[in-house]
Protein backbone atom coordinates (compact mmCIF):
# COMPACT_ATOMS: atom_id res chain seq x y z
CA UNK A 1 0.00 0.00 0.00
CA UNK A 2 1.31 3.58 -0.93
CA UNK A 3 1.92 6.23 1.42
CA UNK A 4 2.71 9.88 1.58
CA UNK A 5 6.27 10.31 3.43
CA UNK A 6 6.71 12.81 5.86
CA UNK A 7 10.04 14.32 3.53
CA UNK A 8 10.48 13.90 -0.31
CA UNK A 9 13.31 14.10 -1.66
CA UNK A 10 15.10 14.52 -5.24
CA UNK A 11 18.52 12.87 -5.22
CA UNK A 12 20.56 14.24 -8.26
CA UNK A 13 23.72 11.71 -9.00
CA UNK A 14 26.18 13.35 -11.13
CA UNK A 15 28.61 11.07 -12.23
CA UNK A 16 32.63 11.79 -11.60
CA UNK A 17 32.45 15.17 -9.50
CA UNK A 18 34.94 15.45 -6.55
CA UNK A 19 35.12 18.38 -4.05
CA UNK A 20 38.53 20.04 -3.63
CA UNK A 21 40.10 23.46 -2.87
CA UNK A 22 40.55 25.82 -5.67
CA UNK A 23 43.12 25.38 -7.59
CA UNK A 24 44.24 26.18 -11.66
CA UNK A 25 43.11 22.60 -12.75
CA UNK A 26 39.72 23.04 -10.16
CA UNK A 27 37.43 24.30 -12.89
CA UNK A 28 34.57 24.38 -10.10
CA UNK A 29 36.21 27.39 -9.07
CA UNK A 30 36.52 29.81 -12.05
CA UNK A 31 33.44 28.33 -13.45
CA UNK A 32 30.47 30.88 -13.45
CA UNK A 33 27.73 29.72 -11.45
CA UNK A 34 25.94 32.66 -10.01
CA UNK A 35 22.86 30.43 -8.53
CA UNK A 36 25.32 27.90 -6.53
CA UNK A 37 27.72 30.45 -5.41
CA UNK A 38 24.63 32.85 -3.66
CA UNK A 39 22.90 29.88 -2.78
CA UNK A 40 26.17 27.94 -0.93
CA UNK A 41 27.66 31.46 0.08
CA UNK A 42 31.12 30.50 -2.63
CA UNK A 43 32.22 27.83 -4.74
CA UNK A 44 31.46 24.23 -5.10
CA UNK A 45 34.88 23.59 -3.14
CA UNK A 46 36.34 22.32 -0.41
CA UNK A 47 36.59 25.85 1.45
CA UNK A 48 32.66 26.36 0.71
CA UNK A 49 31.84 23.68 3.01
CA UNK A 50 29.24 23.98 5.94
CA UNK A 51 25.57 23.48 7.17
CA UNK A 52 23.51 26.53 7.64
CA UNK A 53 19.96 27.26 7.27
CA UNK A 54 18.86 24.77 5.13
CA UNK A 55 21.81 24.39 2.88
CA UNK A 56 24.17 21.20 3.45
CA UNK A 57 27.49 20.86 1.39
CA UNK A 58 30.70 18.62 2.67
CA UNK A 59 32.94 15.90 1.58
CA UNK A 60 32.19 12.10 1.50
CA UNK A 61 34.89 9.70 1.17
CA UNK A 62 34.65 7.46 -2.02
CA UNK A 63 37.69 5.54 -1.55
CA UNK A 64 36.13 3.12 1.16
CA UNK A 65 39.16 1.39 2.74
CA UNK A 66 40.04 0.14 -0.80
CA UNK A 67 43.69 0.99 -2.83
CA UNK A 68 43.20 2.67 -5.91
CA UNK A 69 41.42 4.84 -7.92
CA UNK A 70 37.31 4.84 -7.40
CA UNK A 71 35.33 3.56 -10.35
CA UNK A 72 31.79 3.86 -11.00
CA UNK A 73 30.11 0.19 -10.97
CA UNK A 74 31.34 -0.06 -7.08
CA UNK A 75 31.00 3.53 -6.26
CA UNK A 76 28.04 3.64 -7.99
CA UNK A 77 26.68 0.80 -6.15
CA UNK A 78 27.92 2.01 -2.98
CA UNK A 79 26.54 5.46 -3.47
CA UNK A 80 23.09 3.21 -4.45
CA UNK A 81 22.63 0.93 -2.11
CA UNK A 82 24.47 1.93 1.27
CA UNK A 83 26.75 -0.98 0.86
CA UNK A 84 30.76 -0.60 0.70
CA UNK A 85 30.58 -2.32 -2.98
CA UNK A 86 34.51 -1.86 -3.27
CA UNK A 87 35.32 -3.40 0.17
CA UNK A 88 33.03 -6.30 -0.63
CA UNK A 89 35.08 -7.77 -4.08
CA UNK A 90 38.07 -5.95 -2.69
CA UNK A 91 39.11 -3.63 -5.36
CA UNK A 92 37.78 -0.69 -7.42
CA UNK A 93 35.52 -1.96 -10.57
CA UNK A 94 34.70 0.28 -13.23
CA UNK A 95 32.13 0.35 -15.54
CA UNK A 96 28.90 -1.58 -15.75
CA UNK A 97 28.10 -3.82 -12.63
CA UNK A 98 29.26 -7.51 -12.56
CA UNK A 99 26.75 -10.26 -10.74
CA UNK A 100 28.34 -9.52 -7.23
CA UNK A 101 26.95 -5.96 -7.30
CA UNK A 102 23.62 -6.74 -9.49
CA UNK A 103 23.12 -9.05 -6.15
CA UNK A 104 23.67 -6.54 -4.08
CA UNK A 105 21.08 -3.73 -5.97
CA UNK A 106 18.66 -5.98 -6.40
CA UNK A 107 18.73 -6.60 -2.50
CA UNK A 108 18.91 -3.14 -1.24
CA UNK A 109 18.94 -0.35 -3.40
CA UNK A 110 17.20 3.17 -2.81
CA UNK A 111 14.56 2.61 -4.96
CA UNK A 112 13.93 -0.56 -4.51
CA UNK A 113 13.95 0.29 -0.45
CA UNK A 114 11.51 3.04 -1.17
CA UNK A 115 8.98 1.01 -2.80
CA UNK A 116 9.12 -1.92 -0.40
CA UNK A 117 8.22 0.78 2.28
CA UNK A 118 4.99 2.10 0.48
CA UNK A 119 6.88 5.41 -1.20
CA UNK A 120 5.82 6.63 -4.48
CA UNK A 121 9.67 6.39 -6.07
CA UNK A 122 10.88 6.68 -9.75
CA UNK A 123 13.82 7.24 -11.81
CA UNK A 124 13.45 10.34 -13.84
CA UNK A 125 15.84 9.77 -16.52
CA UNK A 126 14.27 8.73 -20.09
CA UNK A 127 15.13 6.01 -22.50
CA UNK A 128 15.20 5.87 -26.28
CA UNK A 129 14.26 2.94 -28.69
CA UNK A 130 18.09 2.09 -29.71
CA UNK A 131 18.92 1.56 -25.83
CA UNK A 132 16.33 -1.39 -26.34
CA UNK A 133 17.62 -2.66 -28.90
CA UNK A 134 21.44 -2.65 -28.20
CA UNK A 135 20.50 -4.12 -24.94
CA UNK A 136 18.65 -6.88 -26.65
CA UNK A 137 21.79 -7.53 -29.03
CA UNK A 138 24.17 -7.44 -26.06
CA UNK A 139 26.24 -4.55 -27.62
CA UNK A 140 25.11 -2.71 -24.07
CA UNK A 141 24.75 -3.61 -20.58
CA UNK A 142 22.36 -1.88 -17.75
CA UNK A 143 24.07 0.58 -15.73
CA UNK A 144 23.49 0.24 -11.98
CA UNK A 145 20.98 2.57 -12.00
CA UNK A 146 19.06 0.95 -14.76
CA UNK A 147 19.56 -2.34 -12.12
CA UNK A 148 17.72 -0.22 -9.64
CA UNK A 149 14.97 0.39 -11.76
CA UNK A 150 14.31 -3.00 -12.78
CA UNK A 151 14.71 -4.26 -8.79
CA UNK A 152 12.18 -2.14 -8.01
CA UNK A 153 10.05 -2.86 -10.69
CA UNK A 154 9.85 0.69 -11.55
CA UNK A 155 8.83 1.45 -15.65
CA UNK A 156 10.93 3.14 -17.60
CA UNK A 157 10.26 6.53 -19.27
CA UNK A 158 10.47 7.08 -22.25
CA UNK A 159 10.67 9.21 -25.47
CA UNK A 160 6.93 10.27 -25.33
CA UNK A 161 7.34 10.82 -21.65
CA UNK A 162 9.98 13.16 -22.50
CA UNK A 163 8.28 15.48 -24.89
CA UNK A 164 5.15 15.42 -22.30
CA UNK A 165 8.20 17.16 -19.66
CA UNK A 166 7.54 13.80 -17.21
CA UNK A 167 11.14 12.55 -17.79
CA UNK A 168 14.70 14.36 -18.53
CA UNK A 169 16.95 13.03 -20.47
CA UNK A 170 20.69 12.62 -19.33
CA UNK A 171 22.62 15.33 -21.06
CA UNK A 172 19.41 17.75 -19.44
CA UNK A 173 19.04 19.06 -23.19
CA UNK A 174 18.08 16.21 -25.17
CA UNK A 175 20.60 17.34 -27.61
CA UNK A 176 22.47 13.95 -27.82
CA UNK A 177 19.37 12.70 -29.37
CA UNK A 178 19.95 14.44 -32.70
CA UNK A 179 22.64 11.52 -33.65
CA UNK A 180 20.51 8.39 -33.25
CA UNK A 181 16.72 9.04 -32.96
CA UNK A 182 14.99 9.62 -36.50
CA UNK A 183 12.71 12.18 -35.02
CA UNK A 184 14.17 13.10 -31.55
CA UNK A 185 12.02 15.58 -29.16
CA UNK A 186 12.70 19.13 -29.41
CA UNK A 187 15.73 20.75 -27.68
CA UNK A 188 15.35 22.67 -24.55
CA UNK A 189 16.99 24.98 -22.58
CA UNK A 190 19.16 23.85 -19.06
CA UNK A 191 16.70 25.77 -16.86
CA UNK A 192 13.70 24.16 -18.82
CA UNK A 193 14.89 20.87 -18.04
CA UNK A 194 15.26 21.76 -14.59
CA UNK A 195 11.95 23.13 -14.26
CA UNK A 196 10.83 19.95 -16.11
CA UNK A 197 12.82 17.10 -13.49
CA UNK A 198 11.39 19.69 -10.07
CA UNK A 199 7.33 18.79 -11.58
CA UNK A 200 7.92 15.35 -11.52
CA UNK A 201 8.73 15.42 -7.56
CA UNK A 202 4.90 16.78 -7.45
CA UNK A 203 4.11 12.94 -7.97
CA UNK A 204 6.15 11.21 -6.07
CA UNK A 205 8.38 10.44 -2.71
CA UNK A 206 11.37 9.66 -3.67
CA UNK A 207 12.82 10.66 -7.80
CA UNK A 208 16.56 10.09 -8.71
CA UNK A 209 18.33 11.66 -11.75
CA UNK A 210 21.39 10.68 -13.33
CA UNK A 211 23.47 12.75 -15.41
CA UNK A 212 26.59 11.43 -16.45
CA UNK A 213 28.20 14.17 -18.78
CA UNK A 214 30.58 15.57 -15.81
CA UNK A 215 32.83 12.33 -15.80
CA UNK A 216 32.78 12.41 -19.81
CA UNK A 217 33.88 15.67 -19.43
CA UNK A 218 36.69 15.18 -16.74
CA UNK A 219 38.16 12.26 -18.75
CA UNK A 220 38.52 15.03 -21.92
CA UNK A 221 40.80 17.36 -19.55
CA UNK A 222 38.83 20.52 -21.38
CA UNK A 223 38.75 23.11 -19.23
CA UNK A 224 36.57 25.24 -21.88
CA UNK A 225 33.88 22.08 -22.08
CA UNK A 226 34.75 21.94 -18.04
CA UNK A 227 33.74 25.63 -17.43
CA UNK A 228 30.66 25.51 -19.79
CA UNK A 229 28.80 22.45 -18.39
CA UNK A 230 29.56 23.58 -14.88
CA UNK A 231 27.44 26.81 -16.18
CA UNK A 232 25.15 25.01 -17.19
CA UNK A 233 24.63 22.33 -14.30
CA UNK A 234 24.48 25.61 -12.60
CA UNK A 235 21.43 27.20 -14.43
CA UNK A 236 19.70 23.63 -14.41
CA UNK A 237 19.77 23.77 -10.94
CA UNK A 238 18.23 27.02 -10.55
CA UNK A 239 15.66 25.77 -12.93
CA UNK A 240 15.27 22.58 -10.23
CA UNK A 241 15.25 24.98 -7.05
CA UNK A 242 13.14 27.72 -8.16
CA UNK A 243 10.28 25.21 -9.05
CA UNK A 244 10.94 22.74 -5.78
CA UNK A 245 8.08 22.47 -3.34
CA UNK A 246 9.13 23.37 0.07
CA UNK A 247 8.59 20.13 1.07
CA UNK A 248 11.24 18.59 -1.27
CA UNK A 249 14.55 18.46 -0.31
CA UNK A 250 17.18 18.05 -2.82
CA UNK A 251 20.53 15.89 -2.51
CA UNK A 252 23.12 16.21 -4.65
CA UNK A 253 25.93 13.73 -4.60
CA UNK A 254 28.50 11.70 -6.83
CA UNK A 255 30.29 8.27 -7.24
CA UNK A 256 33.89 9.51 -7.37
CA UNK A 257 36.00 12.45 -8.23
CA UNK A 258 37.29 13.71 -11.92
CA UNK A 259 36.03 16.76 -13.06
CA UNK A 260 37.29 18.70 -10.26
CA UNK A 261 41.01 17.82 -11.23
CA UNK A 262 41.63 18.45 -14.81
CA UNK A 263 45.48 17.73 -14.15
CA UNK A 264 44.70 13.93 -15.70
CA UNK A 265 42.34 12.42 -17.60
CA UNK A 266 41.94 9.60 -14.59
CA UNK A 267 39.18 9.23 -11.85
CA UNK A 268 40.65 11.11 -8.20
CA UNK A 269 40.78 9.58 -4.57
CA UNK A 270 39.57 12.86 -3.97
CA UNK A 271 36.25 13.49 -1.48
CA UNK A 272 33.23 13.93 -3.70
CA UNK A 273 30.29 16.30 -2.55
CA UNK A 274 27.30 16.33 -0.59
CA UNK A 275 25.14 19.37 -1.01
CA UNK A 276 21.62 19.16 0.24
CA UNK A 277 19.08 21.57 -0.09
CA UNK A 278 15.60 22.24 1.61
CA UNK A 279 14.15 21.67 5.34
CA UNK A 280 15.39 18.19 5.92
CA UNK A 281 19.40 19.28 5.06
CA UNK A 282 20.62 18.71 8.77
CA UNK A 283 19.42 14.92 8.13
CA UNK A 284 22.29 14.16 6.35
CA UNK A 285 24.83 16.26 8.63
CA UNK A 286 26.31 13.12 9.85
CA UNK A 287 27.27 11.27 6.44
CA UNK A 288 30.65 10.48 6.26
CA UNK A 289 31.17 8.74 3.22
CA UNK A 290 29.16 7.47 0.30
CA UNK A 291 27.88 4.56 1.72
CA UNK A 292 25.66 6.60 3.98
CA UNK A 293 23.60 8.80 1.31
CA UNK A 294 21.29 5.77 0.59
CA UNK A 295 20.26 5.27 4.21
CA UNK A 296 20.27 8.59 5.53
CA UNK A 297 17.39 9.35 2.27
CA UNK A 298 15.45 5.97 3.14
CA UNK A 299 15.28 6.93 6.97
CA UNK A 300 14.32 10.61 6.10
CA UNK A 301 11.14 9.21 3.75
CA UNK A 302 10.00 7.13 7.00
CA UNK A 303 10.58 9.53 9.40
CA UNK A 304 7.45 10.85 11.06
Amino acid sequence: MEQNAPHRILFIFLDGIGLTPRSPENPMGTASMPFLHSLLGGPLCKETRGCRNAILLKGLDACLGVKGVPQSATGQTALLTGVNAAGLLGFHLPAFPNQKLVDIIKKQNILSQAVAAGFRAIFANSYSPLYFKLIEEKKRRHSVTTHCMLAAGIPFRNMQDLRAGRAVHWDMTRESLARYEQNPPPVINHYMAGTHLAAITAEFDLVVYESFLSDMIGHSKSMQKAENFLGHLDTFLKGVVDHLGQEVTLVLSSDHGNLEDLSTTQHTRNPVPLLVYGKAAAAFSHARSITDVTPAVVKLLAFT
